[in-house]
């Protein structure tokens, strides 16, 4: 897969927590300029960037940010806003404590409200597999597989590592129906990218390849 063909699979990524207005513009065009499939950023930029970006890009933004124990109820209004300012696609972390404790039950549920709040916009859920083990990891691709979202997502890429190919793998052998893999964190050149999209990833949260243009 050449280059070009990479880059319209990245959500461009920015979630630094000193992000400031000017980055987020200046991600916006890069993310322009390379035609990636989206731009991640913060949710208080995503206003902002819908309206700078004006339809030509997809917004993408996080919800339960980045350790994923906050309430549904505020997920849920965490969905609704980023929807209302103009997200195109939503990132959620699911409460990773209700998998240690087995209560598969509530993250269904927690699953499904967050997408009745996104209004048909695009919902992947990160799983953090960095904090889990492999049974836990599959029981995940079963539960994201039967929650109605669109994608299962590794990482934050803010707890101890990002994507791995071995779990990219393992949601390959283990999602079923329409559900698509996003992979992120730690992908930090094309020949990872390459290697990652055909083991079935079909998404990438990323910022270095497209500097990785930029300094070619």
């Amino acid at each position: 897969m050449n280059k070009t063909e990479i880059l319209s699979k990245v959500d461009h990524t920015l979630l630094s927590q000193t992000a400031t207005e000017k980055e987020i513009k200046a991600i916006c065009d890069d993310a322009l300029f390379y035609k990636t499939a989206s731009v991640c950023i913060p949710p208080s930029y995503v206003n902002f960037a819908s309206k700078y970006v004006n339809g030509k890009i997809k917004v993408c933004t996080v919800i339960g940010f980045p350790n994923g124990y906050n309430t549904t109820a505020s997920k849920c209004f965490e969905a609704k806003d980023a929807v209302e300012n103009g997200a195109d696609e939503i990132d959620m972390v699911i409460n990773i404590g209700y998998i240690k404790d087995k209560k598969y039950d509530l993250v269904l549920d927690e699953i499904k409200k967050v997408r009745s709040c996104c209004e048909g916009k695009v919902l992947k859920v990160i799983i953090e597999t960095c904090l889990l083990t492999d049974e836990e990891k599959i029981k995940l691709c079963e539960i994201v597989s039967n929650s109605g979202a669109d994608y299962i997502k590794t990482s934050t890429g803010f707890s101890t590592n990002g994507a791995t190919k071995e779990d990219v793998k393992l949601f390959a052998d283990n999602i079923s129906g329409n559900l698509k893999i996003k992979a992120a964190g730690g992908i930090k050149s094309f020949e990872d990218a390459d290697c990652f999209i055909k083991l079935g990833a079909d998404r990438l949260g990323t910022s270095k390849l497209v500097k990785i243009m930029k300094e070619e």
